[in-house]
């Protein structure tokens, strides 16, 4: 049974009804705060103007007055509205995005190729922890492994019930090996990638994925390869240690409430059809159905608490759960 891609009559673009998230039994938590109250858009092109003007700033001359930037900038109703909804608040969110930005130094592994990468990669998962501020985190790799609230990905491998592609982590020394003669013999059969560190996942979560893997499937031409999951759910545990190793992993972040992923873009930019999938996203955040994150080879996605009951819907009726 196909997933829904929408509510019927709606068509694509359309943006959800801003409705209060409601939790499902199977969950303690408590209900996330409404999606609607600040202006997203608003916050997303008040972001986009300040990232303008912290690129001008970028040398390490400036660092004085990039403080007195962000101090000015966040302080705008735009982007207060959304840092004030999140668990630091503003002053919070100011005092760690300076320490990001004294912290950083450009690497391979970080998606943030420059110091204005970093502060949109921050500013703009600020929304994942604003929808998602009261959701319980994972703290440790043994609450992912044994949450009731997230699948097996394997198993619905297995059954061809899954619209989207995924490697893992290789846990053994062979399996490193294996994987590094595959990189030299076939470098562009597969994006780069280290993996899933966990091959498991929320149920809402995977409705999306499946509902844009088959949008992606219909658009792309023939032989196009799938859609491309590069991280979905982390524990806390997990992402400290990527920052240890040098990646811009934000902390708190929607990887580690479980309702974050990330997908591949940059390789499919070799099939011709990289920005095709880019406009795919938007439409989808424009639906209100995520937030998007602009991480240079993959995108980061996080699901909005108005559309997750749904998603939690189309997947009941798509597995027969």
């Amino acid at each position: 049974m196909r997933v829904p891609s929408r509510s019927p009559g709606q068509p694509p673009g359309t943006p959800l009804a801003a409705a209060p998230a409601h939790r499902l039994p199977a969950e303690g938590a408590r209900q996330p705060v409404p999606a609607a109250t600040p202006d997203l858009d608003a916050y997303r092109a008040a972001v986009a103007d300040l990232l303008v003007e912290v690129t001008a700033l970028a040398d390490p001359a400036s660092t004085t007055a990039r403080q007195v930037l962000l101090d000015e900038r966040l302080r705008e109703p735009a982007i207060a509205a959304v840092l004030d909804a999140t668990p630091q608040g503003p002053i919070g969110a100011r005092e760690t995005l300076l320490l990001e930005m004294a912290r950083y130094r450009p690497n391979p592994r970080s998606s943030a190729a420059d110091l204005t990468a970093l502060v949109r990669i921050y500013l703009l998962s600020r929304i994942d922890v604003m929808w998602w501020r009261d959701a319980p985190a994972f703290r440790t790799d043994a609450q992912v492994q044994a949450s009731p609230d997230l699948v097996d990905l394997e198993w619905l491998r297995r059954r061809d019930l899954l619209r989207f592609r995924y490697q893992e982590q290789p846990v053994t020394l062979l399996g490193r090996g294996v994987r590094a003669a595959r990189r030299q013999l076939l470098p562009d059969a597969r994006p780069r990638t280290a993996g899933l560190r966990f091959r498991r996942a929320r149920r809402e979560v995977i409705a999306l994925l499946n509902d844009i893997g088959r949008e992606f499937a219909r658009l792309a031409p023939p032989a196009t390869p799938p859609l491309w999951v590069t991280s979905l759910v982390r524990s806390a545990e997990y992402q400290y240690q990527l920052r240890r190793l040098g990646y811009s992993a934000m902390v708190p972040s929607g990887h580690c409430l479980g309702y974050a992923v990330d997908v591949e873009l940059a390789w499919f930019a070799r099939f011709g059809v990289r920005d095709a999938l880019a406009h795919l996203l938007l439409a989808r955040q424009r639906a209100g159905e995520v937030n998007v994150v602009d991480e240079g080879q993959t995108w980061h996605l996080c699901l909005s608490p108005a559309a997750r009951p749904r998603f939690r819907r189309a997947y009941e009726a798509e597995m027969g759960a």
